[in-house]
């Protein structure tokens, strides 16, 4: 009932994109009462692609609601340091994040900030500063763990975003109205709201620091969403069905945007798979007609990837990080030309897309064969 109430706080005043976005927005700020518990502790990114999307109201509720906010744009990098403590740590907060990150010399001016949020996603990274004065200098470290909740316009580094919960806001439609937020009318009752969600939470403490909640995901985003879906299973009713489905969702939607970097990648291996296996998997195929099948699949990038779509090129340099690359094939017709050997994606397909691909997509159209 708690969860279900703070969550009609949010509703009130902010239009998130899903109620799977609402959903883990609430788990997110009932996860920071507990977070002596957690071995992570999960970002919250709340970007959107222009201003008035909702992002620094959001972050006024989530600042009134989280356990000891810490509001950083006025504050020192060394004063944050003293701030986040073993014991208790506060919840950071950051607004306008895209003033600190969104061009070279800021991002380079706060390349220390983003070190301590990358830092204190996992507990047991503390940042080693000197400490004292002349023949008294020595090492010291500072705890670096606490949640963060940062809010700005467009994308946030992308070593931030992997540690995050991802909340992508968009601008209210004419049709969707909330409810103007008043200090000297609204803190009070969000205050009541915390102060209850904290005296649930406080004494299961010993209880959620042995949960170890079954997931919908895995690696690095069980890791940030494991504190929701914890606070989930302590509420009990829907809300470990719907902790789970958020979960699923949210990481699905981020999974899907990833068009360039990493996500390409990815999006490679898996595609030269499909096509390995819809050509019977033979044991090479010639770089012309690995580039042609990928620009041929469906609901594939590749032939709009790049200037003109993939090119050989193109295609070497994003296998480049995973070791493979073209070598001179004879093929059993005698010509030789540059090619990959299906062998040599075994590996890489193991450790970054372990889960087979099918050979005919249900609904989609079968590789065609490559023309000579």
């Amino acid at each position: 009932m708690l969860l279900d109430e703070l969550q009609s706080a949010f509703a009130r005043f902010v239009v998130l994109p899903s109620p799977h976005a609402l959903a883990a927005v609430t788990l997110w700020v009932t996860a920071s009462h507990l977070q002596p518990a957690w071995q992570h502790a999960p970002r919250l990114a709340v970007v959107g692609p222009a201003k008035r999307c909702g992002k620094s109201r959001l972050l006024d509720i989530i600042t009134e609601t989280v356990h000891e906010p810490l509001i950083t744009v006025n504050a020192s990098l060394p004063a944050v340091f003293r701030s986040i403590t073993e014991e208790d740590p506060p919840t950071l907060l950051v607004d306008e994040a895209d003033t600190l990150f969104g061009s070279t010399k800021a991002a380079e001016r706060n390349e220390e900030l983003r070190g301590v949020l990358n830092a204190g996603h996992q507990r047991n990274r503390p940042a080693l500063r000197i400490v004292g004065g002349g023949p008294e200098m020595r090492p010291g470290k500072f705890p670096t763990f606490a949640m963060a909740a940062l809010a700005g316009i467009g994308n946030l580094p992308d070593t931030i975003m992997d540690r995050a919960v991802v909340i992508r806001m968009r601008r209210r439609a004419p049709a969707e109205t909330v409810q103007p937020f008043r200090s000297a009318r609204d803190i009070q009752p969000l205050h009541d709201l915390r102060d209850q969600v904290a005296g649930w939470l406080r004494p299961l403490l010993p209880t959620a620091t042995g949960l170890f909640p079954d997931m919908p995901v895995n690696d690095r985003a069980a890791d940030t969403w494991e504190p929701l879906v914890a606070v989930a299973d302590l509420a009990g009713g829907h809300w470990p069905a719907t902790a789970r489905a958020a979960c699923s969702v949210l990481c699905a939607q981020e999974a899907s945007l990833e068009e360039d970097g990493d996500g390409a990648k990815i999006r490679i291996l898996q595609d030269i798979r499909t096509v390995f296996a819809a050509l019977g998997d033979s044991p090479t195929l010639a770089t012309s007609t690995l580039v042609h099948q990928l620009r041929e699949l469906e609901e594939a990038p590749w032939a709009e990837y790049g200037i003109n779509g993939l090119t050989p090129r193109g295609l070497q340099l994003l296998l480049k990080d995973f070791g493979v690359s073209s070598s001179n094939i004879r093929f059993p017709d005698g010509r030789q030309a540059k090619g990959f050997a299906r062998n040599d994606f075994l590996d890489p397909w193991r450790r970054y897309c372990p889960e087979p691909a099918p050979s005919h997509p249900a609904g989609g159209t079968a590789v065609s064969a490559a023309p000579s």
